[in-house]
C-alpha cells in the first residue's frame, strides 16, 4: 500500500493534504475528544467550545483554552509535521486550530477551524490580536468596542470561515491526490472535501491510526511514522 501511495504522489502534480487531530496528538495535543483530567475532568469540551459555554461562562471558556494554549506551546513539531512542511508543492488544509505545521516551517496553509494562537472581538467588530500560547491572557475586553476577545477559532454550531471554506473545497475539487492524515473524517463540513476529491477523480490516500473501510489507498498506523516514508 506505501509503493501504491508513493507511486500515485509521484505522478500528482496538484498534491493536497487534509489533517485532523490525530496528526498534533502524536505531538502531546489532546484531542477534543480525549477525556478530560485533573480539574477540567467534570467538565465536557464539547459544551466549552460554544457560544452557549462562552455566554454562560466566558471566563471559564477562556481559561479552559488558555490551558489548552499553554500544552500546544510546550509541544513541537513531529516527523509527520516535518515532513509535510518540506513539501513546497503540497497545499495542507487542516482543521487542526495549533500552530505546529507553521512552527515545522509549513508555508501554504488553509486553516478552515480557526487558529487558537489569535483571539477576536466576540461582537465581530473585527479586532484580532496575536496570544502568547506560553503565557495567554485571562478574559478581558476588546480594546475597539469593549466587549469580551475569545479564541478566534470555529465553536460547534458555528459556520465555518468563508474565505478559508471556499478555497478548501477549490484545493479538494482540483487535486489529483488528496492526503488525508489524522482524521476521522466526522466533523462535517470539513469532512466533505474528501469526497469532492474523490469525486473529482483525486487518488484519496489515508494515514489513520484506525482502519478506514471508504475508498482509497489506507495506511495503517502513526502518521509520525507512516507520513515522512510516504512524503520521502
Amino acid at each position: 500500500m506505501l509503493e501504491a501511495a508513493k507511486s500515485a504522489l509521484q505522478k500528482a502534480e496538484r498534491p493536497v493534504t487534509f489533517s485532523g487531530a490525530g496528526l498534533s496528538a502524536e505531538s502531546g495535543v489532546p484531542t477534543f475528544r480525549t477525556a478530560q483530567s485533573g480539574l477540567w475532568a467534570e467538565y465536557d469540551p464539547m459544551e466549552l467550545a460554544s457560544p452557549e459555554g462562552f455566554a454562560a461562562d466566558p471566563a471559564l471558556v477562556v481559561d479552559w483554552y488558555n490551558q489548552r494554549r499553554r500544552t500546544i506551546a510546550a509541544a513541537q513539531p513531529n516527523p509527520a509535521h516535518i515532513a509535510m512542511a518540506l513539501r513546497n508543492d503540497m497545499v495542507h488544509i487542516t482543521q487542526n486550530v495549533d500552530d505546529l505545521l507553521e512552527r515545522a516551517g509549513a508555508g501554504d496553509l488553509v486553516h478552515l477551524h480557526g487558529s487558537i494562537n489569535r483571539d477576536k472581538c466576540s461582537a465581530g467588530c473585527g479586532y484580532r490580536e496575536i496570544v502568547d500560547m506560553a503565557d495567554p491572557h485571562s478574559l478581558r475586553l476588546c480594546p475597539r468596542c469593549g466587549h469580551s476577545m475569545r479564541p478566534d477559532v470555529v465553536w460547534f454550531g458555528e459556520q465555518l470561515p468563508r474565505v478559508e471554506w471556499l478555497r478548501a473545497d477549490e484545493l479538494a475539487a482540483q487535486a489529483d491526490a488528496f492526503i488525508v492524515i489524522g482524521t476521522s473524517a466526522q466533523v462535517y463540513p470539513a469532512a466533505r472535501l474528501i469526497t469532492t476529491a474523490r469525486t473529482a477523480g483525486a487518488t484519496v490516500i489515508v494515514v489513520n491510526i484506525e482502519p478506514d473501510s471508504a475508498p482509497g489507498i489506507h495506511l495503517t498506523g502513526p502518521a509520525g511514522l507512516i507520513v515522512p516514508q510516504l512524503l520521502s
